[in-house]
C-alpha cells in the first residue's frame, strides 16, 4: 500500500483500568498495549482505539470503521453465557463486557470484517450463544509471561487460507477457552491437546477469533488479511446488514473441565 492511498480505519477496543501509572501521573485510563496500534499498522492499516462508551452508541461507532479487532484482556463474566463463577475466574469487567459484546453484534450485522484476540475470540462465542471453559491448566506460563506453542489449522478454513502453514507457533497466554461453539461458528485451529485456537464464520464474513496474541509476534499475516478485507469493501459499505447464521452448534473442545486464568 502506497503512502498516498487511504488506509482502511481499524478500531481496536481498549482495556478500562481503574489505577494506570505514567510520569508523574496515576489515574484512571483506557488504553492498549502499543503491539496492537503496531501490528495495525504493520499491515497497512490506520489503528484507532475504541474504549468503553454506552453500548447504545456501537452501532455509530462501527459505521465509522473498515475493521474491528477485539482486543485481549479479562475474563468474561460467566452470567454472560449461563455459567456459575468458578472460583479461579478473574474480576468482572462489566462497561468492556458490555461494550465489546455491542461492537461485535454491530460488526456482524454490517458485515464489518472482525478479528477477535483471545479474549476477543471468547467474546465472539459468547455473543453468538456459545460457552467457555473457565479454567484451562498449560496455556499460561506465569503471571504476566507469555508461553510458546503450536497451532494446526482446518484445512479449507479461512485461517487455513491465511495462515497455510501445516503448523505454526504462536505467543499464548490464556486459562480461559471456547467450550460449546456458538451459533454459525466453525473451529478453524487447534492446539495440540485439541483446544480450539481459532474460530470463524463462513464466507461471505471475514469474522476470525484466535486464542494467541498476534501482537506480540512478528508474523502480521492475519492482520495484512483483516486489513485486505476492510479495503476490500465496496465503497459505501459501512452499515451494510447482512444475515447472521443462526443453527446452533455443539463441537465442544475435548477433554477439557467444565469450570478454568484468561487475557
Amino acid at each position: 500500500m502506497n503512502g498516498t492511498a487511504r488506509r482502511p480505519l481499524i478500531g481496536v477496543s481498549t482495556y478500562l483500568e481503574a489505577e494506570a501509572r505514567w510520569g508523574v501521573w496515576t489515574l484512571p485510563a483506557a488504553l492498549l498495549p502499543a503491539g496492537y496500534p503496531r501490528l495495525v499498522q504493520a499491515a497497512g492499516g490506520l489503528a484507532a482505539m475504541v474504549p468503553p462508551d454506552d453500548p447504545a452508541y456501537a452501532a455509530d461507532v462501527v459505521a465509522r470503521l473498515d475493521g474491528v479487532v477485539v482486543a485481549g484482556g479479562p475474563d468474561v463474566e460467566p452470567s454472560r453465557y449461563g455459567a456459575p463463577r468458578d472460583a479461579r475466574t478473574g474480576p468482572p469487567a462489566p462497561e468492556r463486557d458490555a461494550w465489546e459484546l455491542a461492537l461485535i453484534e454491530a460488526a456482524l450485522t454490517t458485515g464489518t470484517p472482525l478479528l477477535g484476540i483471545c479474549r476477543g475470540m471468547q467474546l465472539l462465542n459468547v455473543a453468538l450463544g456459545g460457552t467457555l471453559v473457565q479454567h484451562l491448566d498449560g496455556h499460561a506460563v506465569a503471571p504476566g509471561v507469555f508461553g510458546t506453542h503450536t497451532v494446526k489449522p482446518v484445512p479449507g478454513t479461512l485461517y487455513a487460507s491465511v495462515v497455510p502453514d501445516a503448523s505454526t507457533d504462536v505467543p499464548t497466554y490464556h486459562h480461559q477457552a471456547v467450550d460449546v461453539l456458538g451459533r454459525g461458528l466453525l473451529a478453524s485451529a487447534h492446539a495440540p491437546d485439541g483446544t480450539i485456537e481459532a474460530v470463524e464464520l463462513p464466507a461471505p464474513a471475514w469474522t476470525l477469533g484466535v486464542q494467541w496474541h498476534p501482537e506480540m509476534s512478528t508474523d502480521t499475516r492475519l492482520m495484512q488479511a483483516l486489513v485486505q478485507a476492510a479495503t476490500k469493501r465496496p465503497e459505501g459499505a459501512r452499515g451494510t446488514a447482512r444475515t447472521t447464521p443462526d443453527a446452533p452448534q455443539t463441537t465442544t473442545t475435548p477433554n477439557k473441565p467444565t469450570n478454568a486464568p484468561n487475557t
